[in-house]
Parts: structure tokens; C-alpha cells; sequence
């Protein structure tokens, strides 16, 4: 995170709305810097000090997760896993050992479109100096790329990488699973109605003062200027969206996009969408499975969608939005583009 970042992501702490009910409950945000980028935490409460508390125990979980998983430190487990790959086998936390498995899970599920072996090609590009690998070198670490690759260990808490040279990157679902433990803390602290945001993954629970929804913009990704222009809404509580699209790490070069969100089959960024956002009971899954889909493309990852019981919106490469049966009523759409 740069310092500019960093100077202005002081903890901020303020009383969003006030309920006119006779529990007064009011709702309460308060913003941080963590996990390289920020993370916004609203709760619903009838105690300042209690909704500060709390806020104050969801980050603490978020950032001790956060060093358990931080692909740049070499002090964290996922480093150690990477360090090891092809030569041992690394004993981790239960949390590492659980997002870890779920990402498998994942993987199977979309048969790879979403693959955390991905850190070999992902390590090739630098989208902020809009650096652009070769397709030798593509091609040289595209075999170290295969979730199969990965094996654990549950009896003895342990993780292996079959293959040296192979990089564990937990990116595309690390931030969703932050966003759960979050939750989970906030509830045992006694909050019952919230919402973790983290960058493009929230999670909502139970709902606003005035008992209704949280109501949830989504981007739209071929925005003009810097306005946050906001291209749908859903209503949400006790469910997760999760968003990704090719507007978030990219460049432009002799007229095509280059992003972040990388195909693990062929080494360069998907194209067959420009966002998707999807809704589900777990901010885990909505990360992951956002990520499956974007590559997948609105066919097969819409499929994927319906199979596995989520709910998606999807606008294609071409800019048309297509939305699951099951967001009815749910989703307004503020504009054909």
C-alpha cells in the first residue's frame, strides 16, 4: 500500500443514522487500512461503546488473518507454503488450513477457472507499470499452474506443493473469508445487524434500523471519470456479494485491455466478461466463485451459478447484463448500457 493510501486511511469513527425507534438503535461505521486495501465495518447497535468494541475485534481478526496469508511477507504461512513447494511439507493455523481447502473446493467446482496456483503468472505482470509478459514466459510457468497440485494434510495441519517453483496466491478469496470471520466476531460481540465491506466483498447481516435491507451498489465497469458511477442495486441481508471485474488492476496497450483477472489455463487476462458479481450466503464463496465465473464467461458460468445454488449478475464483454431469476425483485438496474 502506498504512503498516500496509508496517510489518508486513518481509523475514522462516526454515527452514520440515528433510528427514531424506542431502542435507539443507531448505526455506527468505522473505516481501516488493512490487507492492502480498506475495509469499511457498519454495525447496528444501541451502545457506542459496544459498536466500537466490536468494530475494534473484527479488524483485529482481519488483520492477524491478513499476516497468515499475505503473499508479499515472507513471515506469513502462505510464504512458508511457497518457500516449501517441491521440498516439504508446512504445518499452518486452522484458518490458513480452511480457506486453503476451500479454495479446492472452488477449483473443482469450476474445473479450474478459478485456480490458487495462479501465483507463477500472476508474479509475470505488473499492471501498475504496465508490464506485460512474454508468451515464452507464459508458457514456461503456465505447468506449475494445477490446484491438483496441492496437497493437505488435515490430521497433521499441513500443506504441500507438489511441484518447485509452484506459488500459492489466495487474492481471489482471501478478502471474502476476511469479511466472514469478521461477521462471525461482530455477532459474538453481541451485533445482530451489519455489514463488512471489504473492497469489492461485503457481507450483510440482518437489517437496517428502519428494517429494511442494506441496499448495495455495484459498479459500473466502464465508468468516464473517477465518479463511482453505479450501474445496479440489491437489497441484501444475510447474504454476501462478492464483485470482479476488469476495470480494478489494468491497462490499456495498442487498444486492448489487460487486467488482472487471469485465465489459469492460458496465462493472460480473461475477456469474456467485464463484471460479475456474485450473491451467495458466504463472502468466501462470492470471492471465489465471482473470480470462476469472470473467467468462465455468461454460458458456463452461469451454469456454474445455478448448479451450485447462488445467485449471479454478469455484463458480458459486450456490455449486457444478465441476471439470475432468483434476484427478482432484489436487483434494480439503473441503466441499459
Amino acid at each position: 500500500m502506498n504512503r498516500k493510501l496509508l496517510a489518508i486511511s486513518a481509523v475514522l469513527f462516526f454515527l452514520v443514522m440515528s433510528s427514531c425507534n424506542s431502542n435507539k438503535f443507531s448505526t455506527y461505521k468505522k473505516t481501516k487500512a488493512l490487507m492492502d486495501t480498506f475495509v469499511s465495518i457498519t454495525v447496528v447497535s444501541d451502545s457506542e461503546d459496544k459498536a466500537e468494541s466490536s468494530i475494534d475485534n473484527a479488524f483485529s481478526a482481519i488483520e492477524h488473518f491478513g499476516d497468515l496469508i499475505n503473499f508479499f511477507s515472507d513471515r506469513s504461512e502462505l510464504s512458508s507454503i511457497n518457500i516449501n513447494a517441491g521440498l516439504k511439507e508446512v504445518e499452518v493455523s486452522p484458518e490458513t488450513l480452511d480457506i486453503i481447502e476451500k479454495a479446492i473446493y472452488v477449483s473443482e467446482k469450476s474445473g479450474g477457472a478459478f485456480d490458487a496456483t495462479v501465483g507463477p503468472l500472476i508474479k509475470l505482470w505488473n499492471f501498475h507499470k504496465k508490464v506485460k509478459p512474454s508468451d515464452a514466459e507464459i508458457r514456461k510457468n503456465l505447468p506449475l499452474v494445477n490446484y491438483r497440485n496441492i496437497v493437505i494434510n488435515r490430521d497433521r495441519s499441513t500443506v504441500f506443493l507438489r511441484k518447485k517453483g509452484m506459488l500459492l496466491d489466495l487474492g481471489g478469496i482471501a478478502k471474502g473469508y476476511a469479511a466472514d470471520l469478521a461477521v462471525e466476531v461482530l455477532r459474538k460481540g453481541g451485533i445482530n445487524s451489519g455489514i463488512v465491506a471489504i473492497a469489492g466483498d461485503i457481507r450483510a447481516f440482518g437489517l437496517k434500523p428502519d428494517g429494511k435491507p442494506w441496499n448495495i451498489g455495484i459498479k459500473n465497469p466502464r465508468q468516464n471519470n473517477d465518479s463511482d458511477e453505479i450501474i445496479a442495486r440489491i437489497k441484501l441481508n444475510d447474504r454476501a456479494i462478492s464483485t470482479s471485474g476488469d476495470y480494478e488492476r489494468f491497462f490499456l496497450q495498442d487498444g486492448k485491455r489487460f487486467h488482472h483477472l487471469l485465465d489459469p489455463k492460458t496465462g493472460y487476462p480473461a475477456d469474456r466478461c467485464r463484471g460479475v458479481s456474485i450473491i451467495t450466503d458466504k463472502g468466501v464463496f462470492a470471492d471465489a466463485f465471482s473470480t470462476a465465473v469472470f473467467v468462465l464467461g455468461t454460458g458456463n458460468g452461469l451454469k456454474l451459478v445455478r448448479e451450485t445454488g447462488m445467485d449471479a449478475i454478469v455484463i458480458d464483454s459486450s456490455g449486457i447484463i444478465h441476471a439470475t431469476d432468483g434476484l427478482k425483485g432484489r436487483l434494480e438496474i439503473e441503466g441499459s448500457h
